[in-house]
């Protein structure tokens, strides 16, 4: 295979896909974005950097190691840099917590239609729990198409909310960064600083993206397409985050301990632009549904088995009736919080095999 053959074409895919994987739920309502981001004020841009750089380095890494290394069980990818038991203990971890990530995602959509459409919010959750459910039995290469394609739609769109938010209202950035610096607004936060928020956002997204990465890197032409692919991803991906991140602090005072603070934005700004944007969150919930709801079905049985059909099923059922009994924000909260820590200890084992394999290179 040529280690060098680049197809701009799938360059595009793998990025739109590595985009749609991450904006869920949690990025399309701009929930994660608030308590990750925006909650420390300006503080928040260095969350960013960090983030972008970390998702650059471990999306290229997962991806190429992927591409390389041609994992039967694209989850192997943990005992290929933890070693047998450690990397068996984040395999089983990972597993749950990419199910837990698929609860929130259901409830995102609950939340969503119920906030702006006043609809139940069993009709959310149990739509998504439908639609995911339905694309995941068309296996892994129809689901790479299909949210690789919607992806990149989604972040420009959600850039798009964000950067008018802005230009409505630019004073309103310092604002709400002196008014979090005095606390005078309540917000829920994921870490006790910038830095530690980073490093939990970092540390979930790794969780999410390992063995989805793994098996995407065995559909690339090469290890530079592979990664130029992810390192677009990152890129567009964090954009959105800081656009999105100072939209919403330029209207802290609508949005802190709201649901849905995206929705927010777009009534701000036109509301007939929200009535669409509801649309385009729901869209990026279900980029991300998708392929949660898969990494969990494929890896206790076989694509289009009746065994992987039965178990798909019954996880979105299962998922549905919890999403349905906790609110939104405090899934998130709790749920990307704490796994989020487990997660970037990963990053460690990462850099030791990096290294350990350029020293054998030299």
């Amino acid at each position: 295979m040529n280690r060098e053959k680049v197809s701009w074409s799938n360059v595009i895919k793998f990025a739109g896909a590595f985009i749609a994987f991450l904006i869920g739920s949690g990025f399309a309502t701009g929930q994660e974005i608030l308590q990750y981001f925006t909650a420390y004020g300006m503080k928040g841009l260095l969350a960013g950097l960090f983030t972008l750089v970390c998702l650059v380095y471990v999306g290229g890494d997962f991806i190429v190691t992927g591409f390389r290394e041609r994992f039967s069980n694209t989850n192997d990818i943990y005992r290929y840099y933890c070693g047998k038991y450690i990397g068996g203990f984040y395999d089983y971890f990972a597993i749950a917590f990419l199910y837990m990530s698929y609860i929130v995602m259901v409830a995102g959509a609950g939340a969503t239609l119920a906030q702006y459409y006043g609809l139940p919010t069993f009709v959310g959750c149990i739509g998504m729990a439908f639609v995911s459910a339905f694309t995941v039995t068309f296996g892994l290469g129809r689901i790479v198409d299909v949210i690789g394609t919607i992806g990149p739609a989604i972040v420009l769109f959600a850039i798009g909310i964000g950067l008018a938010a802005i230009f409505k209202n630019p004073e309103g950035i310092v604002r709400g960064a002196q008014m979090i610096e005095a606390a005078e607004v309540e917000m829920t936060k994921v870490g006790t600083n910038w830095f530690t928020s980073g490093m939990s956002y970092v540390g979930f997204s790794m969780l999410w993206l390992a063995a989805f990465l793994a098996a995407m890197g065995q559909k690339a032409n090469s290890a530079k397409e592979a990664v130029i692919g992810t390192t677009l991803g990152a890129t567009g991906f964090v954009v959105g985050i800081i656009i999105m991140m100072l939209g919403l602090l330029a209207n802290l005072d609508a949005v802190a301990m709201t649901d849905i603070p995206s929705l927010i934005l777009a009534e701000r700004i036109y509301p007939p632009i929200a009535t669409v944007f509801s649309l385009i969150i729901m869209g990026g919930i279900y980029t991300t549904s998708v392929p949660l709801l898969w990494s969990v079905s494929a890896r206790f049985s076989q694509e289009k088995t009746r065994k992987f059909y039965l178990l798909t099923v019954g996880l979105a059922v299962s998922g549905c009736v919890v999403g349905l009994l906790l609110p939104f924000q405090r899934i998130v909260n709790i749920i990307y919080g704490i796994n989020g820590y487990v997660g970037i200890m990963l990053i460690l084992f990462m850099i030791v095999t990096t290294v350990r394999n350029m020293k054998k290179a030299a």
